[in-house]
Formats: C-alpha cells, sequence, structure tokens
C-alpha cells in the first residue's frame, strides 16, 4: 500500500499524520515525517517516525537487508528473527501495513522471577537463551558492583 499525495493538499506522515518536513520511504513509499536528525544517539528514544519505521518493522528490514519480493511473503524475513520478534516487527505501531495472521508463540519468560518479558518494548538482558527482565537484571548488577566494591584490586 502506497499513500499517494491527494490533489491540492500536502503530504502528511502516514504514521502520526504531521504535514510539513515529510519524505517518501525507501522501503515502500509511504509519506513518513523527515525527521531522523531528532533521533539522539544512544538515546533509545522512539521520537522519530522515520527511524521507527526504518529500524522496528519488517519492511525497513527487509527493505535495510536487500530481500528480495514482499516483506510480507519473506522466508529470510521470517528466520532472521525470533518468533515473539517477527510478529512484534510486523504488527507494532511503526508499520503502514500489518502482518495478517501472525504466528503465535511462546511467551519469553525471566529466568529469575517467571515474569513475561515483552521483547519488542520492555527492558531485559540476555545470555544465550536466558533472559531476565530489568527488575532481576538491575537486581544481578547491584550483587556484581557490591562484589567488586568490597575486593581488593591490585
Amino acid at each position: 500500500m502506497t499513500a499517494s499525495k491527494p490533489k491540492g493538499k500536502k503530504p502528511c506522515c502516514g504514521l502520526c499524520g504531521k504535514v510539513g518536513k515529510v519524505r517518501k520511504t525507501d522501503c515502500c513509499g509511504n509519506w513518513i515525517c523527515d525527521d531522523h536528525d531528532k533521533y539522539v544517539p544512544f538515546s533509545y528514544a522512539r521520537n522519530s517516525c522515520n527511524r521507527n519505521h526504518d529500524r522496528y518493522t519488517l519492511c525497513g528490514s527487509h527493505y535495510n537487508e536487500g530481500h528480495a519480493g514482499h516483506w510480507k511473503d519473506c522466508d529470510e524475513c521470517r528466520k532472521s528473527f525470533k518468533t515473539e520478534m517477527y510478529v512484534w516487527y510486523g504488527t507494532n505501531e511503526y508499520n503502514f501495513e500489518k502482518l495478517e495472521n501472525p504466528p503465535t508463540f511462546e511467551p519469553t519468560l525471566c529466568s529469575e522471577c517467571g515474569k513475561v518479558i515483552h521483547l519488542g518494548t520492555d527492558g531485559f538482558s540476555q545470555l544465550g537463551e536466558k533472559f531476565t527482565c530489568g527488575k532481576c537484571s538491575e537486581k544481578e548488577m547491584r550483587k556484581i558492583l557490591r562484589r567488586t566494591r568490597g575486593s581488593k584490586l591490585s
């Protein structure tokens, strides 16, 4: 679905609806805020429509990885992500089109407390296949820091 510019109207972002500094996406040709410059590196902010679509959707990933065909039918895209992340990348609010009939998956649980971790939005740590929620990760980091402070460094 490529958004077209209605006659006599200024194009607007297909995600947030803002009019003004917009451009067409490289991946799917939809109008989007030309706001990549608003992102502060390493802030993990989600304040840029352009960056969000480019980095957090299957559409953006499919294009950036140079896959052939449409992202909705791409086996390479399907195999590139843990099922939970594939579903999130295909259905989140940064998409112009959403993945129809996404596959089901078992929720990711914290290996310490058992809490459900939403990989697309929650803070967590991962070591191999072991996932730890933000709260348990913080507790573990505090223990490590206490041990480090208590030991004498040579």
